[in-house]
């Protein structure tokens, strides 16, 4: 993970169409090299608690995610979910991780056992899954890994925004 740039800060906000808040590193780039995910503060500059600390920038990936969505791949996890005792294990180690390296940063009473994506006990968000399985790669979030093997490669047609000064 790396300190974010003022280039790198432009081009979140051009992946996301508005100003990033609480970035405190760049959790990974995509092959073209853009940041597709950042680490976010736990408490944002206003105070306001914030859960999600892996947060998934890329359009191109966030549309992959919206279509497995759309598509009922999350119901599928949920209901594996339900039914396969050692998935449900490793879910829920994921969400001990995911928890650990937040309060790593900043212990936030009011979101301490909060995590994000419906973690443990739901599947609701897969831009969350792939932003934690990308961050901290392969072999902690099973459902991230899944995500990940179903959208990859989605730089496949190129960067999903060009600064004008790299044009």
């Amino acid at each position: 993970m790396g300190t974010p740039s003022e280039a790198d800060l432009e081009t979140v906000a051009a992946q996301l169409g508005r100003m990033p808040r609480g970035t405190r590193a760049i959790a990974h780039r995509c092959p073209c090299g853009n940041p597709d995910v950042v680490e976010t503060s736990p408490r944002l500059d206003d105070g306001t608690p914030f859960p999600t600390l892996f947060y998934l920038t890329c359009p191109h990936a966030t549309a992959a995610c919206s279509r497995l969505e759309s598509a009922g791949v999350m119901r599928d996890m949920q209901d594996r979910l339900s039914t396969d005792p050692e998935l449900a294990l490793a879910y829920r180690k994921a969400t001990e991780d995911y928890l650990a390296r937040r309060t790593a940063i900043e212990d936030v009473p009011e979101i301490a056992n909060v995590a994000a994506g419906g973690m443990p006990e739901r599947v609701k968000c897969l831009h969350v899954h792939l932003g934690h399985a990308l961050a901290v790669g392969r072999g902690v979030n099973p459902f991230g890994d899944e995500v990940r093997d179903a959208v990859e490669p989605w730089w496949i047609d190129g960067p999903c925004v060009r600064l004008k000064k790299d044009e």
